[in-house]
């Protein structure tokens, strides 16, 4: 009786451990860098069942755009880096093309005009360089977000302080399918605008989201610009209330309407939620949704699943096991949540980008510190259909590193602070909203900003990627 009572045990074991794969569907997450910096920021399917991932990393010593390639089971088939000797290289979008090669978008300061360009970069399905561009002026220029375009060419969504009409615009670029500009426009106020997601409509023209403080009813507005092929202005649209609200993401959906996916101060729980709207084709709103806990949640991407419903990644520090953990959150057609599920360790993860695999699983692409060999490490999340992941690897411990020893003193403090060890070395500080309120050395954090809540990382762009230390500056 007792072995009989083992063995069904041990089938229970068995079967939960191989359900998923048993209908084709197959979870696990993997780590990728070296023992210093990387993070990714966008990833997709490609046609072979693998996966491709673009962010950045820190391998050879500066900050550079890093394609990484897998099979179906997340095992490396090559990775690539493209950029200069320059310490701000960052990939933020990658999309297989018609060739079966790659295009990725990003930031540059190695090369081009300015203080930093888009810089987009093809490559064959090898990830070997076709052809490299940059765009902007003088100024600093970005670019977020890439799509192959119907005629072979390119759309890339951004920002620029070189050119518009404030003190940084929506930067929209249509290129040839050798990168070629066609046409370039602008969209904004007198205050700052920012394009971070940009998709080719079936009508053949585009939709792009992101935010502005230049209109709306807030220091900060989700931004939704509706133009024909030409990138004229059809309709604009702000959404959100007195807070800060951003707009991160956007996809058409089956009903010729849109989804956004961001963040709100405005509404929810807690301070920051996750924030999804879904509007009609003309841009106004059918519902709104906010997900969250009583800390700070973002929502960086959001796509509509096969069901109707839609999927949404980002970071929680409401829920899960460490200080920040990636947060998936599955919904209905009408923003009801079905199920939540977070991952990471005891230390931060973020989710950047997910998309709905082939076997109607998902992959979420971000960064990890609790796993993996470096500082931080690109992390690459396989789930089932319900989130859920059937066989993890085992953690990596961390390596030692010098920026795991960061700390501010005094914290809090008054005047301003110091980084024992790092004195030289310089930061970026951003508010709550993740928005740049400045760059000093390690000596003098903090000099001159009012009272609040601030966050500290070591330069690696104008517009910080991300968040390693929290510090107070008291009255």
């Amino acid at each position: 009786m007792r072995h009989g009572r083992l063995w069904a045990a041990q089938l229970i074991v068995i079967m939960l451990v191989f359900a998923a794969p048993a209908l084709g569907q197959t979870s696990w997450w993997r780590a990728y860098g070296g023992t210093d910096d990387a993070e990714g920021s966008s990833v997709q399917q490609t046609s072979d069942g693998g996966y491709v991932v673009a962010g950045y990393t820190t391998a050879l010593g500066y900050y550079d755009v890093y394609l990484i390639k897998t099979n179906t089971s997340g095992d490396t088939l090559w990775t690539r880096t493209y950029g200069g000797e320059d310490d701000e290289e960052d990939g933020s979008s990658v999309q297989q093309t018609s060739d079966g090669g790659y295009v990725i978008a990003g930031l540059t300061v190695s090369f081009g005009a300015g203080g930093g360009d888009v810089y987009l970069i093809k490559t064959d399905a090898s990830g070997d360089t076709m052809w490299t561009r940059t765009y902007g002026g003088t100024d600093y220029d970005d670019g977020w977000s890439v799509q192959q375009t119907s005629d072979g060419g390119y759309i890339i969504a951004g920002y620029t302080v070189s050119f518009g009409a404030g003190g940084g615009d929506v930067y929209i670029i249509k290129t040839n399918v050798s990168g070629d500009t066609l046409w370039t426009r602008t969209y904004g106020g007198t205050g700052d605008d920012e394009g971070y997601s940009v998709q080719h409509t079936p009508d053949g023209g585009y939709i792009i989201a992101g935010y502005t403080r230049s209109y709306g009813a807030g220091n900060e507005d989700v931004y939704l610009i509706k133009t024909n092929a030409s990138g004229d202005t059809l309709w604009t649209r702000t959404y959100g209330g007195t807070g800060e609200d951003f707009g991160y993401s956007v996809q058409q959906t089956a009903d010729s309407g849109f989804v956004i996916a961001g963040s709100t101060w405005s509404f929810g729980a807690g301070a920051c939620d996750v924030y999804l709207i879904k509007t009609d084709a003309s841009g106004d709103t059918m519902w709104t949704r906010t997900y969250g806990g009583t800390d700070n949640e973002r929502g960086r991407s959001a796509q509509q699943t096969s069901d109707g419903g839609y999927i949404i990644a980002g970071y929680t520090l409401s829920f899960g096991a460490g200080n920040e953990d990636v947060y998936l959150i599955k919904t209905n057609a009408s923003g009801d949540t079905l199920w939540t599920r977070t991952y990471g360790g005891t230390d931060n993860e973020r989710g950047r980008s997910a998309q709905q695999t082939s076997d109607g699983g998902y992959i979420i692409a971000g960064y990890t510190r609790s796993y993996g060999a470096g500082n931080g490490d690109v992390y690459l999340i396989k789930t089932n259909s319900l989130g859920n992941i059937a066989v993890e690897e085992p953690p990596t411990p961390q390596l030692a590193n010098s920026r795991t020893a960061l700390r501010v003193q005094p914290n809090p403090f008054s005047s301003f602070a110091a980084v024992p060890g790092h004195e030289a070395e310089r930061f970026v500080l951003s508010d709550v909203s993740g928005r740049m309120v400045g760059i000093c050395n390690g000596n003098r954090i903090g000099e001159g900003l009012p009272p609040g809540v601030y966050f500290l990382s070591p330069v690696k762009s104008v517009i910080p990627r991300n968040r390693l230390l929290r510090i107070v500056k008291g009255g």
